[in-house]
């Protein structure tokens, strides 16, 4: 574990060495726009909610991102939030739900991963790792799933994603990369199982479109 510690602190300073002298424009690949996201995802019908305020936007420092409601009966609702950063070389990098949550006077009162399976372009289906939160404020509880992802990769480990962040800006001159995260609520008639399922079924139906509106790995 030490020696693990050692070696993500290293490459970790190594990297903010590079990405501090490294030319600062970036060969990103071209996507569709989050915005173009469909509202009817499966059989998960959107509505957008209101955009956040320009304190909120300053303090996330993204390029753009999405921030919608899900429904679809008879499972909870869910609220789904992507950011994504073009680049981040100017101190504008993701921020950790563990840590923006408490902040908001959400606490973390359960934390594992879970796997989920995707089935890419192809037919080829894998196992995902993810994050998997219950938060509570008050007497209110919600089911948290969140990751990052960047380049075909979907990661739940925020230090792998830095580490990977490094790497693909020495390999690619690239920083680019996403925040991804689901949220239901536990509601009055239901239980944090039914939430859990709810939020599972939704990023098991927006896991395979995803790539569409987030660059995927480059080639050289």
């Amino acid at each position: 574990m030490l020696a693990r510690m050692v070696t993500t602190i290293i490459l970790m300073l190594l990297g903010a060495l590079y990405l501090a002298r490294a030319d600062h424009f970036e060969q990103v690949p071209t996507r569709q726009s989050l915005v173009t996201m469909p509202l009817l995802i499966g059989t998960w019908r959107g509505e957008n909610l209101p955009n956040f305020d320009q304190k909120i936007e300053s303090v996330l420092g993204v390029d753009e991102y999405v921030n919608r409601f899900y429904h679809k009966e008879p499972l909870p609702p869910v609220s789904l939030y992507v950011g994504y950063y073009r680049s981040q070389r100017q101190g504008d990098t993701m921020h950790s739900p563990l840590n923006c949550l408490p902040g908001a006077g959400w606490e973390p009162v359960r934390r594992d991963r879970i796997q989920l399976p995707l089935v890419r372009d192809g037919g080829t289906e894998e196992m995902v790792e993810i994050n998997r939160l219950t938060i509570q404020k008050g007497l209110e509880r919600q089911v948290v799933l969140y990751w990052y992802q960047s380049h075909n990769r979907i990661i739940a480990s925020e230090y792998l994603g830095k580490i990977y962040t490094v790497l693909d800006a020495i390999r690619y001159n690239r920083t680019d990369a996403a925040l991804v995260r689901i949220i239901s609520p536990v509601i009055s008639s239901g239980t944090e199982a039914d939430s859990e399922r709810a939020a599972t079924d939704f990023a098991q139906a927006i896991l395979p479109i995803l790539g569409w509106y987030l660059p995927a790995a480059s080639t050289t």
